[in-house]
């Protein structure tokens, strides 16, 4: 099955229909069509774009980046951070949910299915879509790498408003091709069990994003799931 055979939804087909074209994502496509023949890879191929697919372009509000999809079996399916409804929620979404706690007062949810920020508008990016299982990493500087940089870029240039949350120093690292006058930037340590107790537990960055969208007039995200 190819990369490039995918759908995505139209506004993201419309704003990187020039990315599809590239020499890079042409050979990131004949590399995973390779790993797949011979390796079991996550997310299934069909799922790789679902951040895209259940956030239009235009009605990104905000942006949670991630670095790669988990390698666990069942668990990647597409949004950075989410596992389906039925798989155990990961140490780093249980430090997310911990913080949402705290700073909301929300329940912890019952299921670490995060479309529902999705839907409502936040782009659950990872950097590298797509890894080998059990082999954290495994397809980095692939080409996924370019792509989602544009991605970034392509919202940084054709909207204005955007919360960027960016945890941890890979992500932070992303703030350079982010305009800070036109768009919102909230850094915090990872939510892995490695850092999150260095200040992402306590960054209340959930109810800090939707100060900033009351301020715009925009509706707040309803981060309950």
């Amino acid at each position: 099955m190819n990369l490039i055979d995918q759908q995505i939804e139209a506004s993201w087909a419309e704003v990187l229909k020039d990315d599809f074209q590239t020499d890079s994502f042409g050979k990131l496509g004949s590399f995973l069509e390779e790993e797949n023949r011979r390796f079991s890879v996550y997310p299934p191929m069909n799922s790789m774009f679902q951040a895209f697919n259940l956030c239009p372009f235009s009605e990104v509000k905000v942006v949670i980046l991630g670095q790669d999809p988990y390698h666990g079996e069942g668990q990647a399916h597409g949004l950075a951070f989410s596992v389906p409804e039925g798989i155990k929620a990961p140490p780093s979404l249980k430090n997310i949910f911990k913080e949402l706690k705290s700073d909301l007062n929300l329940e912890i949810p019952l299921n670490g299915n995060l479309s529902s920020w999705a839907k409502q508008g936040v782009l659950l990016l990872n950097a590298t879509l797509s890894v080998r299982k059990s082999e954290a990493g495994s397809h980095q500087k692939k080409g996924w790498e370019e792509f989602t940089n544009s991605v970034i870029r392509k919202l940084n240039e054709g909207r204005e408003g955007i919360i960027f949350l960016l945890w941890g120093k890979f992500a932070q690292e992303k703030a350079s091709i982010i305009d800070a006058s036109k768009h919102f930037i909230l850094e915090a340590p990872h939510p892995s069990p490695f850092s999150a107790h260095r200040g992402f537990l306590g960054c209340k960055h959930f109810s800090k994003t939707n100060v900033l969208l009351e301020k715009a007039g925009k509706n707040k995200i309803d981060w309950q799931l």
